[in-house]
Protein backbone atom coordinates (compact mmCIF):
# COMPACT_ATOMS: atom_id res chain seq x y z
CA UNK A 1 0.00 0.00 0.00
CA UNK A 2 1.94 3.00 -1.20
CA UNK A 3 -0.32 5.59 -0.11
CA UNK A 4 -2.80 5.29 2.25
CA UNK A 5 -6.23 7.60 1.56
CA UNK A 6 -8.98 9.05 3.95
CA UNK A 7 -12.61 9.45 3.27
CA UNK A 8 -13.69 12.22 4.41
CA UNK A 9 -17.67 13.79 4.34
CA UNK A 10 -18.82 17.17 3.56
CA UNK A 11 -20.92 19.14 5.00
CA UNK A 12 -21.11 20.03 8.92
CA UNK A 13 -19.19 17.16 10.61
CA UNK A 14 -16.12 18.43 8.86
CA UNK A 15 -15.32 21.11 11.55
CA UNK A 16 -15.74 18.45 14.29
CA UNK A 17 -13.30 16.11 12.14
CA UNK A 18 -10.73 18.44 12.47
CA UNK A 19 -9.23 17.74 16.90
CA UNK A 20 -9.04 13.83 14.88
CA UNK A 21 -6.87 14.61 12.19
CA UNK A 22 -4.77 16.56 14.30
CA UNK A 23 -4.23 13.78 16.87
CA UNK A 24 -3.82 11.42 13.77
CA UNK A 25 -0.95 13.95 12.89
CA UNK A 26 -2.25 14.37 9.61
CA UNK A 27 -2.19 18.30 8.23
CA UNK A 28 -4.82 18.60 4.75
CA UNK A 29 -3.23 21.31 2.53
CA UNK A 30 -5.11 24.77 2.52
CA UNK A 31 -7.09 24.23 -0.64
CA UNK A 32 -8.94 21.83 2.17
CA UNK A 33 -10.19 24.46 4.29
CA UNK A 34 -10.96 26.65 0.80
CA UNK A 35 -15.07 26.59 0.59
CA UNK A 36 -14.57 27.69 -3.20
CA UNK A 37 -11.72 25.27 -3.71
CA UNK A 38 -13.65 22.36 -6.13
CA UNK A 39 -10.57 20.04 -5.79
CA UNK A 40 -12.14 16.61 -4.32
CA UNK A 41 -8.65 15.41 -3.83
CA UNK A 42 -6.19 17.09 -0.78
CA UNK A 43 -2.31 16.21 -0.45
CA UNK A 44 -1.44 16.02 3.39
CA UNK A 45 2.06 17.05 5.56
CA UNK A 46 2.20 13.43 5.36
CA UNK A 47 4.25 12.02 2.09
CA UNK A 48 2.10 8.62 2.39
CA UNK A 49 -1.94 10.32 3.29
CA UNK A 50 -3.94 12.09 1.13
CA UNK A 51 -7.66 13.07 1.56
CA UNK A 52 -10.45 12.55 -0.59
CA UNK A 53 -13.65 14.84 0.19
CA UNK A 54 -17.00 12.79 -0.98
CA UNK A 55 -20.64 12.75 0.03
CA UNK A 56 -21.56 10.96 3.70
CA UNK A 57 -23.31 8.22 1.67
CA UNK A 58 -20.23 8.07 -0.85
CA UNK A 59 -17.47 7.69 1.52
CA UNK A 60 -18.55 3.98 2.54
CA UNK A 61 -18.71 3.11 -0.71
CA UNK A 62 -14.94 4.15 -1.25
CA UNK A 63 -13.97 2.34 1.24
CA UNK A 64 -16.02 -0.82 0.35
CA UNK A 65 -14.58 -1.03 -2.46
CA UNK A 66 -11.25 0.26 -1.73
CA UNK A 67 -10.41 2.88 -3.48
CA UNK A 68 -9.74 4.64 0.49
CA UNK A 69 -8.32 2.10 2.88
CA UNK A 70 -10.31 4.14 5.79
CA UNK A 71 -13.18 7.17 6.00
CA UNK A 72 -15.77 8.65 7.91
CA UNK A 73 -19.06 8.28 7.93
CA UNK A 74 -22.29 8.11 10.06
CA UNK A 75 -23.73 4.38 11.11
CA UNK A 76 -27.04 5.31 9.16
CA UNK A 77 -25.12 4.78 6.12
CA UNK A 78 -23.69 1.85 7.11
CA UNK A 79 -26.82 0.76 8.18
CA UNK A 80 -28.50 1.56 4.97
CA UNK A 81 -25.73 -0.36 2.64
CA UNK A 82 -24.55 -2.95 5.35
CA UNK A 83 -21.26 -3.48 3.19
CA UNK A 84 -19.19 -6.88 3.96
CA UNK A 85 -16.26 -5.31 3.15
CA UNK A 86 -16.23 -2.40 6.07
CA UNK A 87 -15.34 -2.79 9.48
CA UNK A 88 -16.14 -0.09 11.76
CA UNK A 89 -14.07 -0.90 14.58
CA UNK A 90 -14.28 3.14 16.30
CA UNK A 91 -17.11 5.18 17.02
CA UNK A 92 -15.71 8.58 16.94
CA UNK A 93 -18.85 10.30 19.15
CA UNK A 94 -19.33 13.27 16.99
CA UNK A 95 -21.93 14.11 14.37
CA UNK A 96 -24.47 12.87 16.78
CA UNK A 97 -28.07 12.81 15.57
CA UNK A 98 -31.18 9.54 15.32
CA UNK A 99 -33.08 8.77 12.61
CA UNK A 100 -36.57 8.98 12.96
CA UNK A 101 -40.24 8.84 11.23
CA UNK A 102 -42.09 11.98 11.23
CA UNK A 103 -45.70 12.62 9.76
CA UNK A 104 -48.25 15.76 9.85
CA UNK A 105 -49.19 17.44 12.92
CA UNK A 106 -52.80 15.44 13.59
CA UNK A 107 -52.15 12.67 11.21
CA UNK A 108 -49.51 10.83 14.32
CA UNK A 109 -52.51 8.36 15.59
CA UNK A 110 -53.32 6.92 12.01
CA UNK A 111 -53.62 2.73 12.94
CA UNK A 112 -51.02 1.29 9.89
CA UNK A 113 -51.32 -2.29 11.67
CA UNK A 114 -54.94 -2.18 10.73
CA UNK A 115 -54.14 -0.91 6.95
CA UNK A 116 -50.26 -3.11 6.77
CA UNK A 117 -49.02 -0.62 4.64
CA UNK A 118 -47.51 2.61 4.57
CA UNK A 119 -45.36 4.79 1.92
CA UNK A 120 -42.50 6.57 2.97
CA UNK A 121 -40.34 9.43 1.48
CA UNK A 122 -36.54 8.74 2.80
CA UNK A 123 -33.11 8.36 1.36
CA UNK A 124 -32.70 5.42 3.56
CA UNK A 125 -35.34 2.98 1.97
CA UNK A 126 -33.60 -0.63 3.46
CA UNK A 127 -33.51 0.41 7.35
CA UNK A 128 -37.13 2.19 6.49
CA UNK A 129 -38.21 -1.64 4.92
CA UNK A 130 -37.04 -3.46 7.65
CA UNK A 131 -37.91 -1.38 10.67
CA UNK A 132 -41.17 -1.58 9.37
CA UNK A 133 -41.30 -4.99 9.03
CA UNK A 134 -40.24 -5.83 12.21
CA UNK A 135 -43.79 -4.43 13.27
CA UNK A 136 -45.77 -6.16 10.34
CA UNK A 137 -45.63 -3.40 8.18
CA UNK A 138 -45.56 -3.77 4.11
CA UNK A 139 -43.29 0.08 3.51
CA UNK A 140 -43.39 1.45 -0.26
CA UNK A 141 -40.60 3.82 -0.47
CA UNK A 142 -40.42 6.82 -2.41
CA UNK A 143 -36.51 7.21 -2.48
CA UNK A 144 -35.41 11.15 -2.13
CA UNK A 145 -32.37 12.58 -1.29
CA UNK A 146 -33.52 15.93 -0.06
CA UNK A 147 -36.36 17.57 0.84
CA UNK A 148 -38.26 15.06 2.40
CA UNK A 149 -40.50 17.44 4.48
CA UNK A 150 -41.99 18.42 1.82
CA UNK A 151 -43.08 14.81 0.86
CA UNK A 152 -46.51 14.35 3.13
CA UNK A 153 -47.88 18.22 2.86
CA UNK A 154 -47.82 17.53 -0.95
CA UNK A 155 -49.81 14.21 -0.75
CA UNK A 156 -46.93 12.41 -1.97
CA UNK A 157 -46.18 9.89 1.28
CA UNK A 158 -48.17 9.53 4.87
CA UNK A 159 -44.68 9.41 6.58
CA UNK A 160 -40.93 10.22 5.95
CA UNK A 161 -37.81 9.01 7.69
CA UNK A 162 -34.99 10.77 8.18
CA UNK A 163 -32.02 11.95 10.38
CA UNK A 164 -32.96 14.62 12.66
CA UNK A 165 -30.82 16.96 14.49
CA UNK A 166 -32.90 19.64 16.76
CA UNK A 167 -35.82 18.71 15.23
CA UNK A 168 -36.75 22.54 13.89
CA UNK A 169 -36.84 21.66 10.13
CA UNK A 170 -39.87 19.40 10.93
CA UNK A 171 -41.71 21.55 13.05
CA UNK A 172 -41.29 24.53 10.37
CA UNK A 173 -42.61 22.24 7.82
CA UNK A 174 -45.80 21.02 9.84
CA UNK A 175 -44.25 17.43 10.90
CA UNK A 176 -44.11 15.73 14.03
CA UNK A 177 -41.51 13.06 14.97
CA UNK A 178 -43.16 9.95 16.36
CA UNK A 179 -41.01 6.60 16.13
CA UNK A 180 -37.50 6.87 17.43
CA UNK A 181 -35.76 4.22 14.77
CA UNK A 182 -31.96 4.48 15.81
CA UNK A 183 -29.34 6.57 17.34
CA UNK A 184 -26.51 8.10 15.19
CA UNK A 185 -22.61 8.98 15.14
CA UNK A 186 -19.83 9.02 13.08
CA UNK A 187 -17.81 6.00 12.69
CA UNK A 188 -14.52 5.26 11.69
CA UNK A 189 -14.24 2.64 9.18
CA UNK A 190 -11.71 0.30 7.64
CA UNK A 191 -11.20 -1.79 4.45
CA UNK A 192 -11.29 -5.13 5.61
CA UNK A 193 -8.57 -6.24 3.30
CA UNK A 194 -6.74 -3.42 3.34
CA UNK A 195 -6.48 -4.17 7.07
CA UNK A 196 -5.35 -7.33 7.09
CA UNK A 197 -2.66 -7.03 4.05
CA UNK A 198 -1.56 -4.09 5.84
CA UNK A 199 -2.75 -4.62 9.41
CA UNK A 200 0.69 -2.82 11.35
CA UNK A 201 -0.65 0.63 9.33
CA UNK A 202 -4.12 0.89 9.28
CA UNK A 203 -3.77 -0.16 13.63
CA UNK A 204 -1.48 3.06 13.61
CA UNK A 205 -4.41 5.28 12.59
CA UNK A 206 -7.02 3.46 14.16
CA UNK A 207 -5.46 3.82 17.70
CA UNK A 208 -4.66 7.43 17.19
CA UNK A 209 -8.48 7.47 15.96
CA UNK A 210 -9.18 5.93 19.20
CA UNK A 211 -6.83 8.22 21.35
CA UNK A 212 -8.28 10.77 20.23
CA UNK A 213 -11.97 10.19 21.44
CA UNK A 214 -10.95 9.16 24.46
CA UNK A 215 -8.36 12.72 24.94
CA UNK A 216 -11.47 14.50 23.38
CA UNK A 217 -14.05 13.10 26.24
CA UNK A 218 -11.98 13.37 28.94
Amino acid sequence: MQKTIVALPKGRILDELLPFLKAASIEPEDAFFDEKSRLLRFKTNRKDVDIVRVRSFDVATFVAFGAAQIGVCGNDVLAEFDYPEIYAPVDLKIGKCHMASATMAGCEKADLNRAGHVRVATKYPNITKKYYQSKGIQAECVKLSGAMELAPAIGLCQRIVDVVSSGATLKANGLIEIEHIMDVSARLIVNRTAFKTHTAELTVWMDKFKGAVDDLRA
